[in-house]
């Protein structure tokens, strides 16, 4: 997997936080199983309802080139520990398989603070919806 690769890439990114309103820049990098990465970054808007998440972005820009396996994604933040808000889990949970590595990340000049969890660890409980096929 190319962890540090991804790592590097939210840390580049993060520049185009678009973040006036919180001052909370998070960017986010997503690895699917054939190596490729998806980055974004958080958006936000003067309407809070139409801000989105870092992870939202890359998650849709990949959905939105097909890809559908996911190995990890990597959320970094210089300025907060950015765990998922519940919009994103559940977006999460729509895609992303129990097993899919979930690394968040906060460094600055004060220190570095990492948690790596498994998806079902971040999002035990989830709402689904089981379609009953014939």
């Amino acid at each position: 997997m190319k962890l540090n690769e991804a790592i590097n890439l939210a840390k580049q990114v993060i520049k185009f936080s678009y973040s006036p309103y919180s001052k909370i820049r998070v960017s986010a990098v997503l690895i699917t199983k054939d190596g490729k990465m998806y980055h974004g970054v958080n958006i936000e808007n003067a309407s809070y309802g139409l801000t989105i998440c870092a992870e939202r972005v890359a998650i849709f820009k990949a959905i939105s080139e097909g890809k559908r396996d996911f190995l990890a994604m990597i959320i970094y933040s210089p300025d907060v520990l950015p765990f998922p808000c519940g919009a994103c889990r559940q977006v999460m949970a729509e895609f992303f398989s129990p097993d899919t590595k979930i690394i968040i990340i906060r460094e600055n000049r004060e220190g570095k603070e990492k948690v790596i969890l498994k998806f079902d660890d971040l999002f035990p409980s989830k709402y689904s919806f089981k379609i009953k096929r014939n």
